[in-house]
């Protein structure tokens, strides 16, 4: 007899089921979020388990990685992608991971990827470096706004770094707006250091591949964007396509057609959004840096607004990326925007 498993994790428990060809339940149980007591539970049916079915939320780490460690075929779902019965009337945890399990039987399951956990690491550090980065221009605005408001001309962020205690105090006289742009000052000061920080510790981490090298020959493209492109697109060999590498980086556009009308939209969300910022980040570096780049945004910029122009530099750019990734060579901007 086969058996199937999967687990609808939640933040402090989860809901094993375990069906059989039939899709007959054998066992269905909530445990905690301990990894001891989910193989205890798994421990009876191990010699027959064909594969376990893990629902992709942002606290999988811990599971799927002990899991593999025990030998357990695991399989990561890609939540946005698992049909669900429209005409349902009734759903909860436990029909929820019947279900998981149902369509790793029929082999239906829509999966995600196992990041490999040597990686991990690296890649999740660059992610803490996005966040502190967009606090950091959140608060270089606050800043910006409150040396307008009370000088009436702007100021470079640059400057900003290099305004002294007494130029705020002459600035700012009020003692209660001088405190808070200190503050603000102060946390900015902080959030700079952080990053460069993290900068440091990715340069040591991250060896100088043939990929790497290959994206970084693409203008406006630098080893720590170029680190995070390639450590947030993984194995490139797990996309079939040009197009599905393009869609996962959110470069496509999500729309559904019928009769040449606009019938709605799909999921605008599907793919990896740090991998959609860094190449927009890249068209915006590459249309400083590159002058063929600048002329093809200007024409586009012409005939549609800005953010239409740079996402559809941002996609050109994804699409060379793949193939630099795949088989290596150095960016050619004709074959991209010619």
């Amino acid at each position: 007899m086969t058996l199937y498993a999967a687990i609808d994790l939640h933040s402090n428990n989860g809901v094993l089921s375990v069906i059989d060809e039939q899709d007959h339940v054998v066992f269905e149980r909530r445990l905690p979020n301990s990894l001891e007591q989910v193989l205890q539970a798994l421990a009876p049916f191990l010699a027959a388990l064909k594969a376990l079915a893990v629902e992709s939320t942002y606290n999988w780490y811990w599971l799927v990685d002990g899991l593999l460690d025990a030998g357990v075929d695991v399989r990561l779902v890609n939540t946005a992608a698992i049909p669900q019965y429209a005409g349902l009337k009734h759903g909860n945890d436990h029909t929820d991971a019947r279900h998981l399990a149902h369509l790793l039987r029929l082999n239906l399951l829509p999966e995600g990827y196992i990041y490999p956990r040597e990686q991990r690491a690296v890649r999740d550090l660059l992610r803490r470096r996005f966040l502190l980065v967009r606090q950091s221009v959140t608060l270089t605005n606050s800043l910006q706004s409150a040396w307008s408001r009370r000088t009436g001309h702007g100021i470079r962020t640059n400057d900003l770094r290099l305004l002294t205690a007494e130029a705020i105090e002459t600035t700012f006289v009020d003692v209660h707006e001088r405190l808070a742009v200190l503050s603000e000052l102060k946390l900015l000061q902080c959030l700079h250091t952080q990053v460069d920080q993290m900068e440091r510790w990715v340069l040591e981490s991250i060896r100088s591949t043939p990929e790497l090298q290959a994206l970084r020959s693409t203008p406006g493209i630098g080893v720590i964007l170029g680190s995070t492109i390639l450590l947030e697109t993984g194995e490139i060999t797990r996309f079939d396509s040009v197009g599905d590498y393009a869609s996962y980086c959110r470069m496509v556009e999500s729309t559904r057609l019928s009769n040449g009308k606009k019938k709605g939209s799909g999921n605008a969300k599907c793919g990896n959004r740090y991998l959609s910022w860094a190449w927009i980040e890249a068209a915006n570096f590459a249309i400083r840096y590159s002058p063929e780049i600048r002329r093809w945004f200007d024409r586009k910029a012409s005939k549609k607004p800005r953010p239409v122009a740079i996402k559809s530099v941002a996609h050109k750019l994804a699409r060379a990326g793949y193939h630099l990734i795949k088989d290596g060579g150095h960016f050619d901007v004709k074959r991209a925007f010619g």
